[in-house]
């Protein structure tokens, strides 16, 4: 990297993660991957799934160990053992957050309020209550405060995870499908956001339109974990061989009349 260019805010190289089946076989994922996000990015991690975009998300954000190839945060050495120090795992926990895909594994509190002041709290904030009215004001969930997160919708428990990691105010956002759970206008407010704010960010998704919206950069994952592109997202989401080759485009038949013949298509993406 030149001199002149800032150091990336995450940067993983050679990464592989190993881990065995209940049969006991050795399975391998990744088998070298490397990337660099850079601040203020916002990536777009596309694939499959099942080619381990969960996984990886995982693996940036040190809950799963990393099998083989290194990790850093804004230069510092990021691991499960490493984190073990407190002052650095505050301090990596707070800027780098993770969004997990089903956001029942993130939620234990007794109520909404609690669950957006957790984090917040367990990592000495200050101006609690006024991070809980700021994002469940944003997000809507102001008449849901005093309620228990288990008894919410799925679109719901995906808003009270978001504001729980947005109150951090963190610096690296890693986003697991998102939207998934979330209605068209909650989607907007969360694409609005991701793009005027300061934060890096790797959203991933296997919705191609939505990919459009989110960011300028894809990191597209083979359906094993290799990485098969590293570029301009519009490149990538008008490569429809590439696409076919993650599993995100696929070939059906058209019938017309006594005729029938096959086409490519990307499952949300009009090729340009």
């Amino acid at each position: 990297m030149p001199e002149s260019c800032p150091a990336p805010v995450l940067q993983a190289r050679d990464l592989c993660h190993v881990w065995r089946t209940p049969e006991g076989q050795e399975r391998r994922l990744f088998k070298g991957l490397s990337l660099e996000l850079g601040a203020g990015e916002k990536v777009v991690l596309l694939g499959a799934n099942g080619c381990g975009k969960s996984t990886l998300l995982k693996l940036l954000n040190g809950l799963l160990p990393i099998s083989q190839g290194s990790l850093h945060w804004r230069g510092e050495a990021i691991s499960p053992e490493r984190l073990r120090d407190r002052e650095l795992a505050r301090r990596f926990r707070r800027d780098c957050v993770l969004l997990f895909q089903h956001p029942e594994a993130m939620l234990f509190n007794p109520s909404v309020a609690e669950e957006i002041a957790y984090g917040p709290r367990l990592l000495g904030l200050e101006d609690i209550p006024a991070r809980v009215a700021r994002w469940a004001n944003e997000l809507g969930l102001e008449p849901l405060l005093e309620l228990p997160p288990f008894q919410l919708s799925g679109g719901e428990k995906q808003k009270v995870a978001l504001a729980s990691l947005l109150a951090l105010d963190p610096g690296l956002l890693l986003l697991d499908e998102p939207t998934a759970s979330l209605d068209p206008r909650a989607s907007g407010w969360l694409v609005d956001t991701l793009l005027d704010s300061p934060a890096t960010a790797l959203i991933s998704t296997h919705n191609l339109s939505l990919a459009a919206e989110l960011g300028s950069r894809a990191l597209v994952l083979g359906e094993g974990g290799q990485l098969l592109f590293d570029g301009p997202l519009r490149l990538a989401l008008g490569d429809l061989g590439l696409l076919e080759q993650a599993g995100l485009a696929h070939r059906h038949r058209h019938r017309h009349g006594g005729l029938a013949h096959a086409h490519l298509h990307g499952h949300d993406w009009d090729a340009p």
